[in-house]
């Protein structure tokens, strides 16, 4: 049976990428271990913490800045109830709800912690990539919504004229390089929002509650994937738009899809 495209692409982007995609190696020491060795082998390789093992398995965790004198086992700290552990599989969505509690995020092989994932490993390739997919998903589900509920140009009236002036030149630039473009494929990402910001079917089927937090969430939206695209940092000045996108997105994709379904 043929899986629509937008399917298809959720799948690539949503299953995809796993939390070991981004993971570390999880190094790990007796609870009896002297604490201040442990401290010098974590400072030395500038590690913030590092595993417990309690009868030879990983109970939970120490942080160097904790460690003293003592045993190891003195300063164990569990994993927050297991809600910080995720299994290898786990998606990169999964990872963020965690590191949105936590600092870190451990991940699961044969079922025993043995990767760890702190909020500087979503700089890496993988997460990056992932952020910037799912924005453009997003981006082209609101062009076809645009295209389908304001065919005519009809959403020319929600835009100040200079925006419309911007799309304008920028069609008049893509046809000179004899690219052909609808006036409504050279809005900015920002501008799509701001049109179907006044849509009251929109706000709804996305859980806001007025234009405004739709603005707000677009311009988030576009912050983060400016920052993706010119290679700038994301964490931590972009956390709280990570957090955004990975939040609701994949619900959120769903139902712009719905959206754009005939009938």
């Amino acid at each position: 049976m043929h899986m629509p495209q937008h399917e298809r692409l959720n799948r690539l982007f949503f299953k995809g990428f796993t939390a070991l995609d981004l993971a570390e190696p999880l190094v790990s020491f007796d609870a009896e271990t002297d604490a201040g060795q442990v401290r010098r082998f974590l400072a030395d390789r500038d590690f913030d913490c590092a595993g417990l093992r309690v009868q030879g398995l990983v109970r939970g965790y120490v942080r160097r800045e904790d460690l003293g004198a003592g045993r190891c086992g003195e300063h164990l700290i569990s994993f927050g109830a297991e809600d910080q552990l995720l299994p290898e599989s786990a998606s990169l969505v999964a990872v963020v709800g965690v590191l949105s509690h936590h600092r870190r995020c451990f991940v699961t092989l044969l079922d025993q912690p043995a990767a760890i994932i702190t909020l500087s490993d979503l700089e890496k390739p993988p997460m990056r990539m992932f952020l910037f997919g799912v924005i453009t998903l997003a981006e082209m589900a609101m062009t076809e919504i645009l295209r389908r509920n304001y065919g005519g140009e009809a959403w020319r009236d929600a835009l100040s004229p200079a925006r419309v002036q911007k799309a304008v030149e920028l069609q008049a630039e893509r046809e000179r390089r004899g690219q052909r473009a609808e006036l409504i494929d050279c809005l900015q990402f920002g501008d799509k929002g701001a049109i179907l910001s006044y849509d009251k079917a929109f706000q709804e089927a996305l859980g806001f509650t007025s234009r405004r937090e739709v603005r707000q969430a677009v311009n988030e939206l576009e912050m983060l994937r400016n920052n993706l695209a010119h290679t700038q940092a994301i964490v931590p000045d972009g956390w709280q738009r990570i957090v955004i996108v990975c939040g609701r997105m994949e619900q959120n994709l769903e139902r712009f899809y719905r959206m754009q379904a005939p009938g």
